[in-house]
């Protein structure tokens, strides 16, 4: 079982990030000094994988666009002798063999991934979700990859959450197995504290076998309406090997406001060219708070 594919979900309509979203895909907001999307391909390229399709809708061409090349600004950069711009505006049209389908129509996730079915074919692949950025030493997307080739089964990455926020996530129902690795035999979809299963919920990143497609294909609307990947998941563990992994790392949420700016202050202090500069604006900035 290798995992060579990749899938990133960029259809969604950025709704908790509006009004920035309305024309500028959520996407491609900056994070620091790169939009957020490169972020995600940088971790999938990372983790080893070589073909990545992003599943788009009609309003985000520009996630097009900035994977290609620009002759007429790669032009301008050479001839001004800006090598290093020349560099970084080249490398991310270089990351990955990258592929796209539009999402036609708003059915949720789980529809999202289903359009993905024809790229993958009979092989296990990845899906990284578009809103997710993941600060780890060992790729996210990486430690699921080798959780799932040990077991020969689909994996889910998941961290623990406290009680009051499981609403937010998708609850897995685990028993033990190795160190941070769990056995997945249930799951629910954004639950009440009284309905989750564990505390352990899903965060954006999951490893699948193709048995996943014929299930979303034929699943009925679930909650609010759409064809949600969690339902599929639920019947897949039911039927096929899963498994939790408990990843090491931080996850940030760039899909809502605090989220994306406390990942812009994190990546923004980790940068070379960023970091000395923002810590000592933050520490002056306590002093006359």
């Amino acid at each position: 079982m290798k995992v060579r594919k990749a899938v990133i979900p960029a259809a969604g309509l950025g709704t908790r990030m509006l009004p920035a979203t309305k024309t500028v895909p959520k996407e491609m907001l900056p994070l620091v000094d790169k939009p957020v999307i490169q972020y995600i391909i940088e971790e999938a390229v990372a983790a080893g994988i070589e073909d990545i399709l992003i599943v788009t809708n009609r309003a985000k061409s520009a996630m097009d666009d900035y994977f290609d090349y620009y002759p007429e600004l790669e032009t301008r950069l050479n001839q001004a002798g800006k090598e290093k711009e020349l560099c970084e505006v080249r490398r991310a049209a270089d990351l990955a063999n990258i592929f796209y389908v539009r999402q036609k129509e708003t059915r949720g996730l789980g529809h999202a991934i289903w359009r993905a079915k024809r790229f993958v074919g009979d092989e296990p692949f990845a899906v990284l979700l578009g809103d997710d950025i993941m600060k780890a030493s060992v790729p996210v997307t990486r430690q699921l990859i080798d959780a799932a080739e040990k077991y020969s089964a689909s994996a889910v990455g998941v961290q623990y959450v406290a009680t009051e926020a499981i609403s937010k996530y998708s609850s897995v129902k685990v028993s033990p197995l190795e160190g941070r690795v769990f056995q997945v035999s249930d799951m629910n979809e954004k639950p009440t504290p009284e309905q989750m299963l564990s505390n352990y919920a899903i965060l954006g990143r999951y490893v699948l076998t193709p048995e996943i497609f014929d299930i979303l294909e034929n699943l009925s609307p679930g909650y609010g309406g759409e064809i949600q990947l969690t339902d599929g998941l639920k019947q897949l563990c039911r039927t096929n090997p899963m498994v939790a992994v408990d990843f090491e790392g931080r996850r940030y949420d760039t899909g809502n406001l605090n989220g994306f700016l406390e990942a812009t202050i994190d990546f923004a202090l980790g940068h070379p060219q960023t970091g000395d500069w923002l810590r000592r604006f933050i520490l002056d900035k306590a002093k006359h708070l």
